[in-house]
């Protein structure tokens, strides 16, 4: 998981069919763990040498760097393809077409300005809380859809074994891994949130999902940013 969802470098590799790769997105919570402890710690450092506004820019940089802007890619397609107002087909096309479109930019820019100023707004003490959790809320997203719909595509794709074989065992699995994280780093509040994400989450890939009759791996990366945008503005709300 983490060599497919991050750019962070993994010296050996584990083969495995497509279905132990589909299940093994219950570990996405871990991923998102990982690099949210790599953002923690680059915080420390970066914050002893520059400003609050520069440190949340390079902080959102090094995120984009370390993921490889897999989940934003995803999220521009899939506002490109469900925001054209076409049929169900064209906008599965669109998604998948690699030329970018205005919805793409938008959404992407609105996004990133977004978890910034969130990142600006909340006070120093509890910025690193923030930046540990905010990517494990991405990726319990991406677990939530995958496990809760239908692959869209009749052909192959990137999101197929993930949605495929994830279901809800997969969900409750990484689930756990998502409350007891959340409860031990923000004790009561954390299970909150936690629960309150993956209830955004759950909404957002049925929004999706109605729209073109199931899920890709465009739309998992999709509900992956705006679920980590849902996090911060709840975390924001509730410091």
């Amino acid at each position: 998981m983490v060599g497919f969802l991050t750019r962070i470098p993994v010296p050996f590799k584990i083969d495995g069919t497509e279905e132990d790769y589909g299940k093994g997105l219950v570990f996405a919570p871990v991923v998102g763990l990982l690099i949210g402890g790599i953002l923690t710690i680059l915080f420390y450092i970066l914050k002893r040498f520059f400003p609050p506004g520069v440190t949340g820019i390079l902080l959102i940089a090094a995120y984009i760097m370390l993921t490889g802007g897999l989940h934003l890619d995803g999220l521009g397609d899939t506002f490109d393809g469900i925001f054209s107002n076409r049929s169900r087909e064209k906008m599965l096309e669109i998604m998948r077409d690699s030329r970018i479109g205005t919805n793409a930019v938008l959404a992407v820019i609105c996004v990133v300005i977004l978890n910034y100023a969130l990142l600006s707004s909340i006070p120093l003490s509890g910025l690193p809380k923030a930046l540990l959790l905010f990517p494990v809320a991405g990726r319990i997203g991406s677990l939530v859809g995958a496990g809760s719909t239908v692959y869209a595509r009749e052909g192959e794709g990137l999101g197929k074994s993930f949605i495929n074989c994830c279901g809800i065992k997969e969900i409750l699995q990484g689930g756990i891994i998502y409350f007891i994280v959340s409860l031990l780093v923000l004790n009561i509040k954390g299970l909150l949130l936690a629960a309150a994400t993956m209830i955004t989450s759950f909404a957002t890939v049925k929004f999706f999902a109605g729209k073109v009759g199931g899920a890709t791996g465009d739309i998992l990366g999709a509900v992956c940013e705006l679920n980590q945008t849902f996090f911060l503005i709840l975390f924001y709300l509730f410091k």
